[in-house]
């Protein structure tokens, strides 16, 4: 879900809770989804037994499926994000797609990864009346996303960038190595905590490898941030791809858009749609590299932007490479 911040809103929020039955219809509904990774027996000790621990402190944005509240435990007062996705009981993607992530976020425990502290399919009723919802209890991040720091600082300096480059790395490298692509890294869906440590967020189309090849829907995701071979699987091979390399495009773009300011592979002045993406990611030349980027900097995101994802960096590769290594 990609979210847009907005102002938060300082007064307490009510608790509205859905029907009885919301959960047994979310698990008949979703009951075909193929699951490849083992539940826990247990989540991660948070001190949150039910959703009437919490109580809403301040809204954190909106999405098309949902609201993001802050919340604090009321027992050991402690800060979560509380994640709301609508529940709508007609369609079975959307019950698919919350299930995919419900399903990760119960496996992964990584310092480079938001931290799920629960999951709850008896939650909330949003005012909008439109079903059930589920409720995904997360670590806080008070710096909000990188899209929100770019927003208000335009551009980064390269040492900056090194540090976030480093540890988008370090979560992927953990996440590849559970066979978890996450298909959407991008500004948006990386967030930061008061100790300025970024950390990769939202799982909702992310995709659990069964084994070392499988085909991936390329229309999920966002398109801006996609690499060649899922925007045009015919003509990048993307039918072979295992996913990975598609990680590591987007990050190359990321890590382009902090420097410059702006998102890198389109003019800043043209219009973000989905023509002059499919040109510029799958036809026309790699961007050009600000003359002001030091050499290693250039290095990493040429590495990161190979059109054919068979010659692209890998993330064990890029975790070696001088540019994330670079100190002050």
């Amino acid at each position: 879900m990609t979210l847009v911040r907005e102002r938060r809103h300082r007064h307490a929020l009510r608790l509205s809770l859905p029907p009885p039955n919301s959960a047994a219809e979310f698990r008949r509904q979703t009951h075909d989804f193929p699951t490849f990774l083992p539940s826990p027996s247990c989540w991660p000790d948070s001190g949150i037994k039910n959703i009437f621990d919490l109580e809403k402190m301040a809204v954190l944005g909106h999405g098309s499926s949902g609201t993001v509240y802050k919340v604090f435990n009321k027992k050991t007062k402690s800060i979560f994000a509380l994640k709301v996705l609508q529940i709508d009981q007609n369609v079975v993607s959307i019950h698919r797609q919350t299930a995919r992530e419900a399903e990760i976020l119960k496996r992964v425990d990584s310092h480079y990864i938001v931290r799920c502290h629960g999951v709850f399919d008896n939650g909330f009723t949003e005012t909008n009346g439109g079903g059930g919802g589920l409720c995904f209890v997360m670590e806080y991040m008070e710096g909000g996303s990188l899209q929100d720091v770019l927003r208000a600082h335009w551009r980064l300096p390269e040492h900056v960038i090194s540090g976030v480059a480093r540890r988008v790395l370090e979560g992927l490298h953990y996440l590849h190595g559970m066979q978890i692509v996450h298909r959407d890294i991008k500004p948006s869906n990386l967030l930061v905590n008061d100790m300025g440590e970024v950390k990769i967020a939202d799982f909702g189309v992310s995709h659990v490898l069964a084994g070392t090849r499988e085909t991936l829907d390329s229309n999920m995701g966002t398109f801006a941030y996609m690499s060649p071979e899922r925007f045009d699987p015919e003509r990048w091979g993307g039918d072979n791809a295992d996913g990975f390399a598609g990680d590591v495009w987007s990050l190359g773009v990321v890590v382009l858009e902090c420097y410059v300011g702006h998102f890198p592979l389109i003019s800043a002045k043209q219009q973000l749609d989905w023509a002059s993406l499919m040109c510029a990611i799958c036809f026309e030349e790699r961007p050009e590299m600000p003359e002001t980027a030091s050499p290693e900097f250039r290095s990493f995101v040429q590495r990161c932007l190979e059109k054919d994802w068979r010659n692209r960096g890998t993330v064990t590769e890029l975790l070696g490479h001088p540019f994330v290594k670079k100190r002050t």
